[in-house]
């Protein structure tokens, strides 16, 4: 198969679809990759380096999109990307559709099946291709709340991790799964006090082995939140439903009772967001405050290191990009792993959670692949 790898143009996206070696596992296996020129630059691959792993690079992106079978991305398609979609075409990568349906909408207009890496499981009930870029970004979300809570940025001046008779900064973490857990363990690191709340106990006993008392635990109820917002420095929003809107735990009437400047850092914001306030940001224009408080909600957060998110996700991509490679809209058929992240296929939706969000018909993967039941 012919497989395309066009260069990302979401603002400040400097992650690639397909890094170097990715590209000579395909061409080994006996597969075409067309490569946009410059398409690497971010992760410091040149053009030299793609064609010596057997790629062919091409000029434009309409010659990607308009050449190759199979597009393996790292965000989801923008502008004139979404008029080049073609029916029969497959598309591989990150799509985030329960808030976007205008996205979602092109997608079905152009008749091509759309496999989103988020909705991709694993035997253990895990998502092994959303898996690493949550453990970026959870680990960025500490970061981000460092330089946010920095007078020149805004904040209120506070040293996140404090020092010797001045206390560091209480963070609150909402949700306990992978951007949860790399959160904490970055927050701990700086020897911040830290508390996750969750909604199911066994996943705060396990957090509690795991960092061995040093994080506080409370089950997600309305007054364990309320209580810890009036305390928070930070709140990292790491809510996360499967292929579902984000549910919102903080609305704007919650944010009278925190400390001024304090920071929401919205890591669910792909999602819609798990804060009543929040709006996609850039890294050019990272946050902004809302009364009084200062939000952090970047879209592609990963996106800030792509050198090392590019590799992460090429890792954990690349079994999935080949039987896609090999066998097209067969292995959705025979991999039902794979098959969970088809989201949209030849005009139907084909994930619960994206109808159920928009309000559009659903048809099962199943159903749509003809798969016997």
């Amino acid at each position: 198969m012919r497989v395309g790898v066009p260069k990302e143009i979401k603002p400040q996206e400097h992650r690639v679809g397909l890094t170097p070696a990715a590209v000579r596992e395909y061409v080994a296996a006996g597969h075409e990759v067309w490569v946009q020129a410059g398409a690497g630059a971010g992760i410091g691959a040149d053009d030299d380096t793609y064609a010596a792993a057997g790629a062919r690079v091409v000029d434009t992106a309409e010659e990607v999109w308009a050449g190759c079978a199979l597009i393996v991305k790292v965000k989801e398609p923008l502008g004139d990307e979404r008029r080049w979609l073609r029916e029969g075409q497959i598309l591989f990568t990150y799509l985030h559709l329960a808030p976007d349906a205008a996205l979602t909408r092109a997608l079905l207009d152009s008749g091509c099946t759309a496999v989103a890496y988020e909705t991709v499981t694993d035997a253990a009930g895990g998502l092994p291709l959303l898996a690493p870029m949550s453990e970026v970004a959870g680990r960025l979300a500490i970061e981000a709340a460092a330089f946010a809570l920095r007078k020149p940025a805004g904040g209120r001046g506070l040293l996140l991790g404090g020092v010797a008779g001045v206390p560091a900064a209480r963070v609150v973490v909402l949700g306990a799964g992978v951007v949860g857990t790399h959160a904490a363990r970055m927050a701990v690191g700086l020897g911040c006090e830290v508390t996750v709340i969750n909604r199911t106990l066994p996943r705060l006993r396990a957090l509690d082995e795991l960092f061995g008392g040093r994080v506080r635990t409370r089950l997600a109820t309305r007054e364990a939140i309320d209580d810890e917002l009036r305390a928070a420095d930070v709140v990292v929003g790491a809510a996360l439903v499967p292929g579902a809107r984000a549910p919102q735990l903080v609305t704007r009437a919650m944010l009278a009772a925190m400390k001024p400047l304090a920071v929401l850092v919205d890591v669910s914001i792909d999602q819609g967001g798990c804060f009543e306030t929040s709006r996609p940001t850039t890294h050019d224009a990272p946050t902004y405050v809302v009364d009084g408080i200062v939000h952090y909600a970047v879209a592609n957060m990963p996106g800030a290191v792509p050198l090392t998110s590019s590799h992460a996700l090429n890792h954990a991509t690349l079994p999935f990009g080949l039987a896609l490679a090999a066998k097209g809209e067969r292995a959705l058929v025979d991999d039902p792993h794979l098959r969970r992240g088809l989201n949209v296929h030849r005009g139907r939706v084909t994930c619960a959670a994206v109808a159920e969000a928009q309000g559009l018909p659903f048809v099962s993967a199943e159903q749509a692949l003809g798969v016997a039941g």
